[in-house]
């Protein structure tokens, strides 16, 4: 997928691959509370695909998968991607380019093709996803309606280490309004 600046920002009105989902702060799903998702793919008539990238799990392919601590893809982070099928391993490329204002997605790859992507451009950041989060039909529009999602444009933050994508600073970025919100504790008791 190849999208240019001008339509990052003319799109973000209605979700589409490549887009960034940001938890509202009254979201309260443990699956989903205070996550940044990447959409990976969106139709109004098929439903959607993303993954979690600010949930790390602190271990990398090599360490969790004993077959491929000798691969090349031994030291690919590994980050929890969604509740659904949390025993899928899914291979994610990316790259974020300012000066030509594009990014680059490559989603579901095979660990060739990765290598390959890798390879040929080191400036791709290669992440290894447990699990993927899905809508069908209708319901992540459903649910954008319901407020429960802030559909975000902001990707230039993927192009910082993952373990390093923040929601908090994603969302007061994205609506200055909702700072409150997101600044609330986890306990309201202990404020």
């Amino acid at each position: 997928m190849r999208m240019n600046r001008d339509q990052i920002v003319s799109e973000v009105q209605r979700p589409h691959a490549g887009n960034l989902l940001l938890a509202h702060p009254r979201l309260l799903d443990p699956n989903f509370r205070r996550t940044v998702i990447l959409l990976s793919a969106h139709a109004d008539t098929e439903g959607s695909v993303g993954v979690i990238v600010n949930r790390a799990m602190g271990q990398t392919l090599g360490e969790f998968d004993p077959e491929l601590a000798r691969s090349k893809l031994a030291s690919v982070p590994l980050f929890v991607g969604g509740p659904v099928a949390t025993d899928q391993l899914i291979l994610v490329a990316w790259k974020w380019s300012l000066e030509e204002g594009t990014f680059k997605l490559y989603f579901g790859i095979d660990g060739e093709k990765a290598q390959s992507i890798c390879e040929k451009d080191p400036a791709f950041q290669l992440l290894g996803f447990l699990g993927h989060a899905g809508w069908t039909e209708g319901q992540l529009n459903a649910e954008l309606d319901q407020g429960s999602w802030v559909l975000s444009g902001c990707l230039p933050a993927l192009k910082d280490k993952p373990s390093e994508i923040d929601w908090h600073d994603l969302l007061c970025q994205e609506r200055p309004e909702l700072r409150l919100l997101a600044d609330a504790p986890d306990d309201p008791s202990l404020n």
